[in-house]
């Protein structure tokens, strides 16, 4: 009898508890869904996926160009290397799935730099070219990925 009691009494402490914890919910202190649909938050990255020492040091240089020339750029690139034993390394840049820079970097690293001088004023042209191109060509039957 005593062990029905003390089963009760700690059901019933468990309900009292529960009781004390639930409460009306008071106003949010932080609205979170205020933003735009439309903004991106990852606006302006270059992104790196080189692989060697020599496409490591083309993305800083190009990166670092980059920032200081167009520090309020919203555009997202990617630095893509592969390395190949018989040309160095392959590096390409690609902005919206289309490659704007491609070139071969030969395993002397001497050339990273004058090519990443290079990369940052191409790159910025062919930006330019394919966002006017999104913002002027409408076509009905294809994508703005697709043009």
């Amino acid at each position: 009898m005593q062990s029905t009691a003390l089963r009760f009494g700690i059901i019933a402490a468990a309900f009292a508890g529960a009781a004390a914890l639930a409460q009306e919910p008071g106003p949010a202190p932080h609205d979170l869904d205020r933003g735009r649909i439309n903004s991106d938050p990852l606006k302006g990255l270059v992104i790196n996926r080189t692989i060697t020492v020599l496409g490591w040091d083309f993305y800083q240089r190009f990166s670092e160009i980059w920032q200081s020339l167009y520090p309020d750029a919203e555009d997202t690139m990617t630095v893509i290397e592969r390395p190949t034993a018989q040309f160095g390394s392959e590096i390409w840049i690609t902005y919206l799935n289309q490659t704007v820079f491609h070139t071969f970097l030969s395993p002397a690293r001497s050339r990273v730099q004058q090519e990443s001088k290079d990369a940052v004023g191409i790159v910025h042209d062919g930006i330019e070219s394919i966002n006017l191109q999104r913002r002027f060509v409408q076509d009905a039957d294809l994508g703005p990925e697709e043009m």
